[in-house]
């Protein structure tokens, strides 16, 4: 197998793209079902989350160099004709990883240390959920299966064992502690929360230990914004209702599923001047954005979206190295576990076929055999072709392969040959006698 992940995230391209070439959830079940039928792949898995797009796909061939060039390629031009985004714009800004290489990444990526901020716990879940809905749409097999179990239980150990979880941090950690920054007290600012997801929720929690405490949250479905205002006694409003709620905000912070910006240039140009030009902070976690980027331009608000966090971030990074460096060594011995297993499965999968082969060439004979004593052929002749004939098949493959490692005077092949044919004692034995 060829194991592949492709993607393109917060590091290598920039907010325009990867909103471009994000997978709603309607969309999810659609892209699991064309992947494998445009590109061959036996197993695909997609991650779409606000930072990254990935693919993970296994592919049935014998390794060499021209068949994995042909199955990335047929990634990138699979994703870039769903998403109708020019193909070398995903070969510009797409990372790819082979093998043992790409199982490093997936963990990687499941432990948090691959995120914008390293350590945060979101991408597990977002991982898991993402196995989930290729199961569910039948894109996953025997060896996927272990792997993601393999890359769940170490993202386990990374979590319990090491303290990349201690202070845990996420984006939405990281927007309420630029509202922070911005505002001395929180407790004083009236915060407009859209969404009601979990970066929301996340959001919300980090609010309310900050002493947030006039709050309003909007979503699509009131229930859901009830729900959410009703642990932080704030106030639950529609998307609808936006315009005249907007100008009362001090704090703007959105997360949607959107596939349009929710709040635009107008919209907010009309809630500053009601202002009277009070300033406002807005904070767009969303991809594709909830606010459009021209929001920017306006006098009075300060706009941040998901990459401007980046510095809020770094000051979380030299913390975490010394568990980063630890999850690492536990992932490297995780794929160590993975790969031996992969190869005893290998194995068992061979010897389960050299038998049956070898079951169906003694049954082929024996019929023919049985039919020729029926057809009046003397039985002692026919037993004795038959003899003949199986013994000179089954005796055809070890003799090359005695034959081959006499040529190259194989010592080690040559040993495990005649123990496997009954033809030296093992080393043991030689010892007991």
């Amino acid at each position: 197998m060829s194991f592949i992940a492709l993607g393109i995230n917060h590091k290598s391209a920039p907010v325009e793209l990867r909103e471009k070439v994000a997978f709603s959830p309607d969309s999810l079940m659609h892209a699991l079902q064309s992947c494998p039928l445009k590109t061959q792949a036996e197993e695909v898995v997609i991650l779409s989350t606000c930072n990254r797009t990935e693919l993970y796909a296994n592919f049935d061939s014998d390794r060499n160099d021209a068949g994995a060039n042909k199955y990335i390629d047929s990634l990138i031009a699979w994703l870039a004709d769903f998403h109708q985004v020019p193909t070398e714009l995903i070969t510009q800004h797409a990372y790819v990883e082979e093998d043992q290489k790409a199982m490093a990444h997936l963990m990687s990526v499941a432990c948090g240390l691959d995120s914008l901020i390293v350590g945060e716990p979101q991408i597990l879940g977002q991982v898991k959920q993402a196995f989930s809905e290729a199961k569910n749409a039948g894109q996953i097999k025997t060896s996927m299966e272990r792997l993601f179990d393999a890359t769940f239980n170490v993202a386990k150990r990374v979590r319990t064992e090491t303290e990349i979880g201690e202070n845990a941090v996420s984006v939405a950690f990281a927007a309420v502690q630029l509202s922070k920054q911005i505002f001395a007290k929180l407790s004083h600012a009236n915060v407009l929360l859209i969404g009601a997801g979990e970066t929301i929720e996340l959001v919300a929690k980090h609010l309310k230990d900050a002493d947030a405490k006039h709050i309003t949250v909007a979503n699509r479905t009131l229930a859901r914004a009830e729900a959410l205002a009703g642990q932080l006694d704030g106030e639950a409003i529609t998307i609808s209702q936006i315009p005249q709620h907007l100008p009362n905000a001090d704090i703007v912070i959105s997360s949607t599923a959107s596939s349009l910006p929710l709040i635009g240039q107008g919209m907010v140009e009309r809630a500053i001047k009601t202002r009277k030009h009070k300033p406002i902070l807005m904070i767009d976690l969303a991809v594709p954005r909830d606010i459009e980027a021209e929001v920017d331009l306006l006098d009075d608000v300060f706009l941040y979206t998901v990459d401007d966090l980046q510095n809020i971030v770094e000051e979380n990074v030299a913390n975490r190295e010394t568990a980063a460096a630890q999850a690492q060594e536990m992932i490297a011995q995780q794929i160590k576990a993975f790969v031996e297993w992969e190869r005893t499965h290998q194995h068992k999968d061979l010897i389960k076929l050299y038998r049956e082969n070898s079951e169906q060439l003694k049954q082929d004979l024996l019929d023919k055999t049985l039919k020729q004593i029926s057809e009046g052929v003397d039985a002692n002749e026919a037993l004795t072709s038959f003899a003949f004939k199986l013994s000179n098949a089954l005796m055809h493959g070890p003799t090359k392969s005695l034959q081959l490692a006499l040529k190259k005077e194989d010592e080690s092949a040559l040993d495990i040959l005649s123990q496997a044919f009954g033809l030296s004692q093992p080393p043991e034995q030689k010892n007991k006698d």
